[in-house]
């Protein structure tokens, strides 16, 4: 396994270190480990996204109400 030393901000150590103190992880590596895995998750649906998006043509509701939709969607906590 490769080393790589980060520089933090000192509330960012400190906001790093209170997760490992809370038990959630057993250290700082496997914090930042947790991170970038979900970061590449969260890239990884995003690019499936798009490409299901591209491949499922031309939607027939106007751009009016795809916002109108999406607004009601974070509003209700949806997305």
């Amino acid at each position: 396994m490769a080393t790589m030393n980060v520089s933090l901000p000192d509330p960012m150590k400190d906001w790093v270190e209170e997760r490992v103190k809370s038990g959630h992880y057993s250290n700082a590596s496997d914090y930042v480990r947790d991170l970038i895995r979900r970061d590449q998750e969260k890239r990884d649906a995003l690019v499936q996204a798009l490409i299901e998006a591209e491949q499922g043509g031309i939607s027939p509701r106007s751009v009016q109400r795809i916002i109108a939709e999406t607004k009601t969607k974070l509003k209700n906590g949806e997305l």
